[in-house]
């Protein structure tokens, strides 16, 4: 599908609730901001996307000309292999932001994908890159989240050297279940967004061992596990999966 075609099936509309006013500002904005400069942020971030369940906000070979704050809603990035198989390099939630990847070569290497119906603000880099010099608060955010992907990639190095199967599902569910709580949710009881066979792909295991860790942490009475509800019955002893895993 050619860029035009997918961006007509992407609907824009006017921005509703400004930055000023948003739920999920100290997520993805600094804190302190005066009013003018918090003004100038809302006329930056004009614009959000929809994005339907299953459709790519982008795709790689893509020219990168916006980051996405997500809003609502769950992504997933991927890269594609010469064999034509897909790899899953991250899951992206509410306040979040999503085409990092594109600023270093001004092209997309990954393909960001939508796992529920999401919505995405829009915010012109060249746009940001100008603000951001006039107003250290911004830029120094701005490094911050970067910094944070640096720290996320370098987690999942982590995981995929070291770690058992348990330990890494283990790590993954804790992550999760961290951010969600950061964002006002529950930190003991989620619905996964992701199949089995996604988070298999991002930790680096099969299908079947994902399923198998899954019955064994329920039979364990560490999780109760329904379908992709997900109950966190003891969390102590995820997290003891994981320093143990770090000593």
């Amino acid at each position: 599908m050619n860029s035009f075609a997918e961006s007509s099936r992407l609907r824009l509309e006017p921005f509703k609730i400004a930055c000023s006013n948003c739920n999920l500002r100290e997520l993805c904005l600094p804190v302190g901001l005066s009013r003018e400069n918090l003004n100038r942020l809302d006329n930056l971030v004009a614009n959000r996307r929809a994005i339907a369940r299953g459709e790519s906000l982008f795709r790689a070979g893509e020219t990168f000309l916006s980051l996405y704050a997500v809003r609502t809603g769950f992504f997933k990035t991927r890269v594609s292999s010469e064999d034509g198989r897909d790899q899953v390099t991250g899951f992206q939630m509410a306040g979040e932001l999503l085409g990092l990847d594109g600023i270093s070569t001004d092209n997309h290497t990954c393909d960001a994908v939508a796992l529920e119906d999401s919505q995405v603000c829009v915010i012109p880099y060249n746009q940001l890159e100008g603000l951001s010099r006039e107003f250290t608060e911004l830029q120094h955010q701005f490094h911050k989240i970067m910094s944070r992907e640096i720290v996320r990639d370098h987690g999942v190095m982590l995981l995929l050297g070291s770690m058992r199967a348990e330990e890494r599902l283990a790590a993954f569910l804790l992550n999760l279940t961290q951010r969600l709580q950061a964002r006002g949710f529950s930190a003991s009881s989620l619905i996964l967004r992701m199949t089995r066979e996604e988070i298999g792909s991002y930790l680096g295991l099969k299908l079947e061992t994902v399923s198998r860790t899954f019955s064994k942490f329920q039979e364990e009475g560490i999780l109760d596990v329904k379908q992709r509800q997900i109950q966190v019955l003891a969390q102590e002893k995820l997290e003891n999966l994981v320093n143990g895993s770090n000593r």
